[in-house]
């Protein structure tokens, strides 16, 4: 497996390096400094596997990048190791097409299961108060329901899976949202118009208690950790 390592720091490089080495005899390592050398690096070896990008580069913005690599790289798996751990940063990331997100100030253990977490086909993204990203919002019922659930470590959680009552279209239909797949391939692939799909995807983001597709994800993500860690998304739901 091939992983490029984006950061314009040497230590933390460095650091990044010895727990990606962790994952297996079988990883190869690139290391880039900058966009540039991150898009270098890319162009000559298109057969990466796995990025870990920081959002700050002395030459690129990491969001940017993030959009550019997607696009050019659509089936990238693209990890975001920030200095930064504000709600509004995660969520931006998942919303561009991060497949994770990892504070800096995370142990290598949390970055090794993440990794494991986004390879195995999931989405990893840190423990964060549910309530304090700007345009997330809960029903009162599930406000209710995640105040009785606050964990003492002090951050809220969503329902258990089992408590969210899914159809077992709607788990269908999550399993693929959760993927990134559109609305049109969602319907594509089970069978259904796009407007049945539609009406899956807002049943899902209710009974979730959020309003977008990317609360969804990040919903679903930290309900897994708190179940059990390391989980592939789409396995959890069968």
């Amino acid at each position: 497996m091939k992983v490029l390592l984006i950061d314009d720091h040497p230590l933390i490089l460095a650091a990044l390096q010895s727990v990606i080495l962790g994952l297996g005899d079988h990883v190869r390592v690139t290391a880039a400094d900058s966009g540039r050398a991150a898009r270098e690096a890319l162009q000559n070896d298109p057969a990466h596997q796995l990025v870990l990008l920081d959002l700050q580069l002395g030459d690129a913005d990491g969001f940017d990048l993030l959009v550019e690599f997607r696009t050019r790289y659509p089936g990238l798996p693209i990890v975001v190791i920030s200095a930064s751990d504000r709600t509004s940063d995660v969520i931006r990331a998942i919303d561009l097409g991060a497949m994770g997100f990892v504070p800096k100030r995370a142990s290598n253990e949390t970055l090794f299961e993440a990794l494991q977490q986004v390879l195995s086909g999931g989405v990893y993204v840190p423990p964060m108060n549910m309530g304090d990203a700007q345009g997330w919002t809960v029903d009162a019922a599930t406000a209710a329901n995640v105040q009785q659930h606050a964990l003492a470590a002090g951050y809220q959680t969503a329902p258990s899976l089992e408590e969210l009552s899914l159809t077992p279209r709607q788990t269908d239909v999550l399993n693929l949202l959760l993927k990134g797949q559109p609305n049109k391939l969602i319907a594509r692939e089970l069978g259904l118009s796009v407007e049945t799909v539609k009406d899956h995807v807002a049943a899902v983001l209710r009974a979730l208690g959020v309003n977008s597709r990317t609360q969804a994800v990040i919903a679903v993500s930290q309900i897994l950790r708190r179940q059990g860690g390391m989980v592939d998304a789409a396995l959890a739901f069968r």
